[in-house]
């Protein structure tokens, strides 16, 4: 009777596990879609883990790519992405991000021998120089919104291939870390990265790239931000360990939210 429990207990755990590693999956190919759709590029992801009952969700090894015609493959390499998403209103079908971190390594500007800048492939630059707005949310993506982003900005580089042979090449060691608050759409995400990565060095003077119609578009957004400090840093980490400390009070919720987070992300990711 006690192996009979056993094996029982055994295929649960083995099932449960199966279940969420399958959600897992599939929030991971959504949330790339989600990028891609966003971005306007092709994106990877290394790792991705989703913290059902801390409601926390990590991605590491982000890379965004440049589109065809570029010698360089990547455009941005983001070394970590970490979330505190607000459970009730994922449940709802909206994506309310509490805590957002975003640590960009390193950002490459690049003109190409034919003198096309990879930042012109952005849909957020696309929409500023034609005069619109970028795509609204989706329907399934009624309202995107973060409270507090710190954002990491490492380093840029710029090359240039227009004049033939070896390209022209510039490092800019920003460290930037700043947090940013009021976020409403993912499109703002970018336009600010892009902004805070071209404001604080000659890339824009040496591509002619303005980057005022980006500004602008953000420009509330950049007026709240403030330089990350110790206690701004203390602050996150104490938000991370409360929620973590209610962590095997909620597993019932945390597969309700699995399957809410997949349909959310799956419907996102899948609109072009």
């Amino acid at each position: 009777m006690k192996k009979l429990i056993s094996l029982l207990v055994l295929i649960i755990f083995i099932a449960l596990v199966a279940v969420i590693m399958a959600k897992d999956v599939i929030i991971k190919t959504s949330v790339e879609r989600g990028v891609e759709m966003v971005t306007g590029l092709k994106i990877t992801i290394g790792s991705f883990r989703l913290g059902l009952i801390d409601s926390s969700l990590f991605i590491k090894g982000l890379r965004l790519f440049n589109p065809a015609g570029f010698k360089d493959s990547v455009m941005a390499e983001v070394q970590e992405i970490a979330v505190i998403y607000d459970l009730p209103a994922i449940l709802k079908g909206d994506i309310h991000l509490k805590e957002a971190r975003l640590a960009l390594k390193e950002f490459t500007v690049v003109r190409n021998e034919r003198g096309i800048l990879n930042l012109d492939a952005l849909k957020v630059v696309q929409a500023v120089k034609e005069g619109r707005s970028p795509a609204v949310p989706t329907e399934k993506l009624k309202i995107f919104r973060i409270d507090n982003l710190e954002l990491k900005i490492g380093k840029v580089v710029y090359k240039d291939y227009s004049l033939g042979g070896v390209p022209i090449t510039k490092e800019f060691n920003l460290n930037i870390n700043e947090r940013l608050t009021g976020i409403d759409d993912p499109y703002s995400v970018v336009s600010v990265v892009v902004v805070r990565s071209l404001a604080n060095t000659s890339v824009s003077n040496l591509t002619g790239f303005d980057i005022s119609g980006l500004s602008n578009t953000v420009s509330g957004t950049l007026s709240r931000a403030q330089l990350v400090t110790k206690k701004a840093v203390a602050t996150a980490a104490q938000t991370v360990k409360t929620v973590t400390d209610t962590a095997g009070k909620a597993k019932k919720t945390a597969e309700e939210t699995a399957g809410a987070v997949a349909d959310l992300l799956k419907g996102f990711g899948s609109q072009k």
